[in-house]
């Protein structure tokens, strides 16, 4: 079974209408101002699904700044889900500066099928201590059910992109220590996080987060596969290719040209998700 546990899908509304959406949320403008940047529909995913031969997608939607926003999109990715079983699994988004909402949101969301919170991104200002502080009982809440919450993350070196963070990566191990049993992704290989799983003491507080491949081929040479599963262990990498920002055939090839055993290429296409979130 192959599964990409990150993608993103929108609305028709918001696939049509571009310009208002950029208007109401910055942090949408930043990334889709341009028409280059790619947003499909449900339709659209499933295609590539059939095409690249992956079984099931994590759907993700957008971190809007908005409650309404955020009900809106999130409803479309329920909807999706439902259209397609077995094939989609959802991820809704909160607001971590609306904690009060981001509650009543998640339990409406949990009821409605989804699987799961993310992708979380603060692509204009950077999470604070505040935010984890003010979402505590959410998180707690979602500790407790194993709801697993998918993170944007991203190295602050190398080239600038749309959409590249703020937040230091101390703060998402803040986070972690805080919340040491819920299940966390970190996306785009974590932004430089499974570097420090060298240090025990690192490796220890981690054991629960686990790190996607979302955008890996911009990110870094496919060395990568190999130098992140001899320090965390293959089982703690989940495939995940930001659909539509990239084809799934891309990582496909990076992953045959790794170096990897067939059989560890197998547990990062989708066994690792499945056993850890009890797909299988």
């Amino acid at each position: 079974m192959i599964i990409d546990c990150h993608t993103h899908i929108f609305p028709d509304e918001v696939r049509k209408d571009r310009e208002a959406f950029c208007n109401r949320d910055e942090g949408f403008y930043l990334i889709y101002k341009s028409s280059k940047a790619k947003m499909v529909g449900v339709e659209d995913l499933i295609s590539s699904m059939d095409e690249s031969g992956i079984d099931r997608s994590v759907i993700c939607g957008f971190p809007w700044n908005q409650p309404d926003l955020c009900s809106l999109h999130n409803q479309y990715l329920l909807e999706s889900a439902s259209r397609f079983p077995g094939r989609l699994i959802a991820f809704v988004n909160l607001l971590f500066s609306n904690p009060d909402w981001s509650g009543k949101e998640l339990n409406r969301a949990i009821e409605g099928g989804a699987r799961g919170v993310g992708e979380i991104a603060f692509y204009r200002d950077e999470m604070t201590s505040q935010d984890v502080h003010s979402m505590r009982p959410i998180l707690t809440q979602m500790e407790k059910q194993g709801i697993p919450l998918l993170f944007h993350t991203n190295e602050t070196l190398g080239h600038s992109y749309p959409g590249k963070g703020k937040t230091p990566l101390d703060r998402f191990y803040e986070l972690i220590l805080s919340f040491p049993r819920l299940p966390i992704i970190l996306g785009h290989w974590g932004g430089g996080l499974p570097f420090y799983e060298l240090m025990p003491e690192v490796a220890k507080d981690m054991a629960n987060v686990f790190y996607d491949t979302a955008a890996s081929p911009f990110l870094y040479s496919k060395k990568i596969y190999a130098i992140a599963c001899e320090i965390v262990g293959v089982e703690k990498i989940l495939f995940g290719t930001d659909f539509p920002l990239i084809s799934p055939r891309r990582y496909f090839r990076e992953l045959e040209e790794s170096g990897l055993s067939k059989e560890d290429q197998e547990k990062i296409l989708g066994l690792n998700f499945s056993k850890r979130f009890g797909l299988l």
